[in-house]
């Protein structure tokens, strides 16, 4: 009987096989797995860097709008003091335009006139 005892049996042969292979079963999925995190942490770290240069880029453009928002400021202030002159500049382009009708006016009124006096002269010497 000591003899049977050491010899292994087929169905332990079996189980050591079957825990052979569930173990590297694990073994690969485990790798597999931890592949997967690998990759996906190598992707949220790509990810992080976009961000980064993404929120650097805008921080820049902040930066210049602000800047132009002071500048349109400037010139809203500078159009409001215009305001001023441009109300200036519509009387007096009214009164040019009374003015060139007045002109008008006096210019056929004087050379009314003047047909009047050459007529006149005209009339006087052949008396």
């Amino acid at each position: 009987m000591s003899g049977a005892a050491a010899a292994p049996s087929p169905a332990s042969g079996e189980r050591d096989a079957l825990a052979d292979s569930l173990a590297e079963l694990f073994t690969n999925v485990s790798l597999m797995v931890r592949g997967e995190l690998q990759g996906t942490n190598n992707q949220l770290s790509l990810l992080e860097k976009m961000n980064q240069r993404v929120s650097e880029e805008y921080s820049g453009y902040g930066d210049v709008a602000s800047g132009l928002r002071v500048f349109v400021e400037q010139l809203d202030e500078k159009n409001q003091s215009f305001h001023e002159y441009i109300s200036q500049i519509d009387a007096i382009d009214q009164q040019v335009t009374e003015f060139e009708a007045v002109v008008s006016m006096l210019d056929k009124h004087v050379s009314l006139l003047e047909k009047k006096v050459k007529s006149a002269y005209n009339v006087a010497p052949t008396q």
